[in-house]
């Protein structure tokens, strides 16, 4: 009898253990990066930082076509030794491959077939951030045409062959992808794309998505758009429609929209605030261009470094109006300047990106000195090891990815991990670790 007392005690020491060990395997709310009275916060501390964008890490992270783990462990690396810990990244591309201005490989080939290296890719990447206490934006979508998006989910709905602007021309592309605010069944297959993703389980870690810390947020998509006037309702609906679809499948992770700002919301301030406004939608972001938008030319980079600068604050300034309104943070998730004399490859000097760059940081770190709103930026983006062959200006198979997508210029707005803009990034780190330890 006293046998069978013990065994009956030692089954439930077993089994009390057994649940504690699991309680404590379910990472705690405070491993999540969350949003306190406007401010994000990590780890009980005040978090504001100078990020990255590496859209292409999940292909670095696949042991297919376009792979190289040892590349990606270089690159965390030299981001890390810098102070990035924040990486703004594609979650995959669409359709098929071997487009012009499309990233290959793509992860959905077709509506709900994925390529599974790439998958596994984005496991291994996660995972290898979690070793570094290093964050991920991941982005679900793409206004633009070469990771396919919109494009690709209305060709896929039945709105006959994507225009390619690089070949067909910008009206007619955005006439085309105008159409998929008010396509169900293109929106539709896209819904399923969300769920499949974040319903996934890394393989590396055993960690369901949603229990990931290495997660900071769910991104809509890549600068989101209505692209015309009468699309604006629809394209609030949307929002508001995918955001609560996030928040239904993980009540873990922020929720942003991944929008350029007034600038992508047809000009329009108050479409902005609405969106943004949304119950789920966490955080507000902004994306800045001098160079797109006409603040500054090929000629004019050094010239005109004062009349973007003066730009970038009455852009920022306008939109922390609308952030504060809310008490949401706000990012300035996109932004890049040319290399000195519009070069592209990697010999060639940044003084006047620096100076732009600098200018951008001491924004930030002004920001957290003071428990600013502004509470961090992504630079557009990590090159790092990237060396392009001679003779090279777009990506071409076989190239190494740098951070220029196919339909950009490879060296464009790449930060190469021998720029000097490297040494002000790190600076720029040290100072908000200093502000917010």
């Amino acid at each position: 009898m006293r046998n069978i007392y013990y065994l009956v005690i030692a089954l439930l020491f077993c089994v009390c253990s057994c649940t504690q060990s699991a309680k404590t395997s379910v990472p705690s709310s405070k491993d999540f990066v969350t949003v306190e009275n406007g401010h994000f916060v990590s780890n009980g501390h005040p978090y504001y930082y100078v990020g990255a964008n590496f859209w292409y890490g999940a292909i670095l992270g696949s042991t297919g076509e376009g792979g190289n783990r040892a590349r990606l462990h270089q690159e965390l690396d030299s981001l890390q030794a810098i102070g990035v810990d924040n990486l703004r990244i594609l979650v995959g591309g669409d359709g098929e491959n071997g487009l012009p201005s499309r990233i290959r490989p793509t992860l959905q080939m077709q509506p709900g077939v994925y390529n599974d290296t790439i998958f596994d890719g984005l496991d291994y990447l996660m995972a290898e951030l979690g070793k570094r206490n290093m964050k991920a934006v991941l982005y679900l979508n793409n206004s633009w045409e070469w990771s396919g998006g919109y494009s690709v989910y209305l060709q896929w709905a039945g709105y006959g062959k994507a225009p390619i602007p690089s070949v067909d021309g910008w009206p007619t592309f955005m006439e085309y992808v105008a159409q998929y605010m008010k396509a169900p069944k293109a929106q539709e297959l896209f819904s399923k794309h969300v769920e499949a993703v974040l319903s996934r389980t890394n393989r590396y870690t055993n960690k369901p998505y949603t229990e990931d810390p290495a997660i900071m947020s769910w991104q809509i998509g890549n600068e989101p758009r209505c692209f015309s006037k009468d699309n604006k309702e629809a394209f609030v609906m949307w929002i508001d429609a995918v955001a609560a679809q996030i928040r239904q499948l993980d009540s873990n992770h922020l929720i942003s929209v991944g929008s350029e700002g007034m600038w992508g919301c047809e000009e329009d301030y108050d479409l902005y605030e609405t969106i943004h406004s949304c119950k789920n939608v966490d955080y507000m972001n902004i994306h800045i261009w001098p160079y797109n938008w006409g603040w500054t030319s090929e000629q004019t980079l050094t010239k005109n470094l004062d009349v973007a600068k003066e730009n970038t604050i009455k852009y920022v300034e306008a939109h922390k109006v609308i952030a504060e309104k809310y008490s949401k943070p706000l990012v300035l998730e996109e932004f890049g300047y040319p290399r000195d004399g519009f070069q592209f490859s990697r010999e060639s000097s940044t003084t006047a990106r620096d100076s732009y760059y600098g200018f951008v940081f001491d924004y930030v770190v002004e920001e957290a000195a003071h428990n600013g709103i502004l509470a961090g930026c992504n630079f557009w983006a990590w090159g790092g090891s990237a060396k392009i062959s001679d003779g090279i200006v777009y990506w071409e198979l076989g190239q190494p990815y740098t951070g220029d997508p196919a339909q950009e210029q490879q060296g464009l707005n790449s930060i190469f991990d021998t720029d000097s803009t490297t040494t002000i990034i790190r600076n720029a780190n040290r100072r908000l670790q200093e502000i917010t330890k």
